[in-house]
């Protein structure tokens, strides 16, 4: 089971979830998004929470609030998580410590809790279902860009051929001294005188 709820939408209208327990735990910790930040109070046993950014947002733009006083709040993206075989079930690590941050949350502010409460649902979601779809989104996104970008790149070089052809056509009716029909108008010579000009 999964509980997700939702900030209010002057805060962004973000989508926040967490496990019921640490095997869900494991299963957000798997199949987790980019857009993902994880959070987690330090040094208590806690459920691990996650807020789902929208995309082209940093780890700079989440809102805060908790349900104690006096706590430590780790965060960080969720790529940055890591998870060896000898950790305990919902346990993690960090690839990079740089990565992870820590806000000191001094009071606990109930209103942002009791708000978030009023909009919890709860949920089996299909998680790494989920994760597919979006893997099989961001490949075809990648592939009609690649698709776009070869076209653009093939009518660019047409384009250069038609150029090209369009010089060296010009250059020969220079090179040739082609003469138009008013320099033939001009020298007053017959049709007959014209013709034995070409033969």
């Amino acid at each position: 089971m999964v509980f997700y709820f939702k900030a209010r939408p002057e805060a962004g209208d973000y989508t926040i979830f967490m496990g019921l327990d640490k095997h869900e735990n494991e299963e957000l910790i798997k199949y987790g998004f980019l857009e993902d930040i994880w959070f987690h109070v330090d040094k208590m046993s806690s459920a691990h929470v996650y807020l789902r950014l929208h995309k082209g947002q940093t780890i700079d733009d989440i809102p805060e609030g908790n349900k104690v006083n006096n706590i430590d709040v780790v965060y960080t993206p969720w790529q940055n998580l890591k998870k060896t075989a000898s950790m305990d079930v919902g346990q993690v690590g960090f690839h990079n410590s740089k990565m992870v941050r820590t806000v000191r949350v001094e009071k606990r502010i109930n209103e942002i809790v009791n708000r978030l409460n009023r909009t919890k649902v709860e949920r089996k979601p299909d998680l790494k279902a989920e994760r597919e779809a979006v893997n099989a989104a961001e490949r075809a996104e990648r592939k009609q860009l690649l698709r776009d970008k070869k076209r653009r790149e093939e009518l660019d070089r047409l384009e250069k051929e038609r150029q090209a052809e369009l010089r060296s056509y010009k250059n020969l009716m220079v090179a040739e001294k082609m003469t138009s029909n008013k320099d033939i108008a001009s020298t007053n010579k017959s049709l007959q005188e014209l013709e034995e000009d070409f033969m």
